[in-house]
């Protein structure tokens, strides 16, 4: 899973990186320190790892990952190369969700780059920017369909569509809020990879006086949160000052330090676990001796599909799935007496893998 951190400069996006990878990404008061993406591997936080490995006495424990690239701040006329915007949009376009950091509180001695503090205006920008790049996408595969389409039923169907699509963005709406007329228009518009077909989590960056009521009583917070469920995209409020300092502590330390803010949970960690939200992502489980490791699939996925992340000839080969719930297991003490209980059970090929099962595939190549 790979996202994108965008947003205008000095939004606070490469502090937001860096305290996600601690990758220290350069992050100065000025647009453009960070030309080329910076990219972060982050193993998403995951208890019942450590639980496992030590029911098991695992040699290794390998969680799953999420992989964050921090994109140098668009501009008003991007889509058209202002400020090298061609090359960052690009980037965007590799990326499977957009993390987009909008400032939402007030520093005199961090510049705005239009001067005042407006975060409507500013995913205003940014959406334009996105749709701009979307429509010169789409014209240039008009292009080369129309030459077909006289001649070809499925052609001239998919020229209607991109000229719908086309029109929807040109009345300044993103792709998202397209609605496909059947499972073949949904189908080709997931492959054009529009940028504003993209799921979208808007990470409002507050100062930390606002961080006690989640951003309550911050009225660019309120607009934010307002602006994204008309959308349908997440909202999650975070300090990326205070993130980097907490990403600086020691485990205990940060615990400390988070009950001194009042908080549960990191802001990261929020965000994370929002990310595979948003993405449709679960973890399955596989323990032993030498390894207790998460896996990361789609939300239905049957089981051997699932195999098939460890390995093509699990799926290639699959004969069945030995599940026990992750719960189950820890209750019980160890699999034979889980086995013992009837919580074992046997899955086949149209079993679909649930957040949290521990797997032991059986195959045959």
């Amino acid at each position: 899973m790979k996202l994108g951190i965008v947003g205008l400069p000095n939004v606070g996006k490469s502090t937001l990186f860096n305290s996600l990878t601690k990758a220290g990404a350069e992050s100065a008061n000025y647009p453009f320190c960070t030309i080329d993406p910076n990219v972060g591997v982050v193993a998403v936080p995951d208890e019942r790892l450590d639980k496992l490995a030590a029911l098991y006495d695992s040699d290794k424990i390998t969680p799953a990952v999420i992989e964050f690239v921090d994109i140098a701040g668009l501009v008003k006329g991007a889509s058209k190369g202002e400020g090298l915007g061609n090359q960052f949009l690009s980037n965007i376009r590799e990326v499977d969700a957009i993390v987009h950091v909008v400032r939402c509180f007030e520093d005199t001695n961090v510049i705005h780059v239009d001067g005042n503090v407006n975060p409507m205006r500013d995913i205003e920008t940014i959406n334009f920017e996105l749709i701009f790049s979307d429509i010169e996408i789409l014209e240039r595969r008009i292009a080369k369909t129309s030459k077909g389409a006289r001649n070809d039923k499925a052609l001239a169907k998919e020229l209607e569509l991109l000229n719908k699509i086309k029109t929807h963005l040109e009345e300044g709406r993103l792709a998202k809020s397209f609605e496909p007329a059947d499972e073949d228009e949904l189908e080709l518009l997931n492959s054009y990879n529009l940028l504003t077909y993209k799921p979208v989590i808007f990470a409002a960056n507050v100062a930390e006086s606002d961080l006690a009521d989640d951003g309550a009583s911050n009225e660019h917070v309120r607009e934010v949160r307002e602006f994204a469920s008309k959308e349908g995209f997440e909202v999650f409020v975070i300090s990326a000052q205070i993130e980097q300092e907490i990403s600086e502590l020691d485990d205990d330390d940060k615990a400390m330090f988070l009950e001194e803010l009042g908080l549960s949970e990191s802001g990261l960690d929020k965000l994370i676990k929002a990310s595979y939200k948003l993405l449709g992502l679960i973890s399955y489980l596989t323990s032993g001796k030498q390894e207790t490791r998460a896996w990361t699939i789609k939300n239905g996925t049957k089981a051997p599909g699932a195999a098939g992340k460890i390995h093509s000839d699990f799926e290639r080969g699959f004969i069945r799935a030995e599940v026990v719930n992750y719960q189950d297991l820890l209750d019980c003490g160890s699999y034979s007496a889980a086995k013992d209980k009837g919580l074992v059970r046997l899955e086949g090929k149209e079993y679909v893998v649930k957040d949290g099962d521990v797997i032991l595939f059986r195959f045959n190549v």
